[in-house]
């Protein structure tokens, strides 16, 4: 495997054209820039091992100060991963669905957005990917639902009741798309829909059991493949919530 391991490295090696001397002030973003660059444009690959720090200091006539500040930046952006040892340094990664949720998520955070237009974003997109959730959810991803029904219901004997269930079983219903874009677009979206749902149980503190009611009625017509009927429940329980929101504001 190591063997392996090094002749791909060695062969995928990019060449020392790839790179260009940087002179500007920020010389770290603009490395972090043209690696970016070459991997959008596929010159760099998913495995392939970015040359060492030595070669990249000679490349772009900088400090390894400075080339290490930018391998960090790629790491911490998923673009990267370093690896230590005898066969390590700096590899080609792809961002994982849940590191690309994490950047949209704090975008979404920090961004001046009201209970309502999140759960209005819910009415378009929720209700959009029921058929999709019809048509290809799992026996797991309906026991995985039906779990989460089962914990909510067990924390309703407990008082307050918390909406991050809520939250995760719409989360999980976005996951039985199977459609990795949808499912890392909800993922991003977690913190202000938690956000919106406390809001709404503000004014409604029981509305935890009536969610609870629907979520569990929602799963039995997406496990019957009744899409009519999931649809009709999907809009019924996030139309509740709109109306909630609404009556906060006015």
């Amino acid at each position: 495997m190591a063997g392996d391991e090094e002749s791909r490295s060695a062969s995928a090696d990019p060449g020392p054209d790839l790179f260009s001397p940087v002179s500007l002030s920020r010389v770290s973003q603009v490395i972090v820039d043209q690696i970016r660059l070459l991997i959008r444009q596929g010159k760099l690959k998913p495995g392939d091992r970015l040359p060492s720090e030595r070669e990249l200091c000679g490349r772009f006539e900088v400090s390894r100060v400075t080339v290490r500040e930018a391998l960090r930046v790629l790491e911490a952006g998923g673009l990267v991963d370093i690896r230590v040892g005898a066969h390590g340094g700096a590899f080609v990664t792809t961002p994982t669905n849940a590191r690309l949720g994490e950047g949209l998520a704090d975008l979404l955070n920090l961004s001046p957005l009201t209970a309502a237009e999140v759960t209005e974003a819910r009415m378009v997109f929720e209700l959009g990917i029921v058929p999709l959730v019809v048509e290809r959810a799992t026996k797991e991803d309906i026991a995985a639902l039906k779990g989460i029904c089962a914990r909510q219901r067990a924390a309703l004997k407990d008082e307050p009741y918390s909406m991050t269930l809520s939250a995760e079983f719409h989360v999980r219903v976005a996951a039985c798309t199977h459609n990795a874009a949808i499912e890392m677009l909800v993922q991003s979206f977690h913190g202000p829909l938690l956000k919106s749902l406390q809001e709404a149980q503000m004014l409604a503190p029981l509305m935890g059991r009536r969610g609870n009611t629907e979520h569990e009625a929602f799963v039995d017509a997406i496990e019957a493949g009744d899409g009519e009927a999931a649809s009709k429940i999907m809009r019924e329980h996030l139309q509740r919530t709109a109306d909630r929101v609404a009556k906060s504001m006015s």
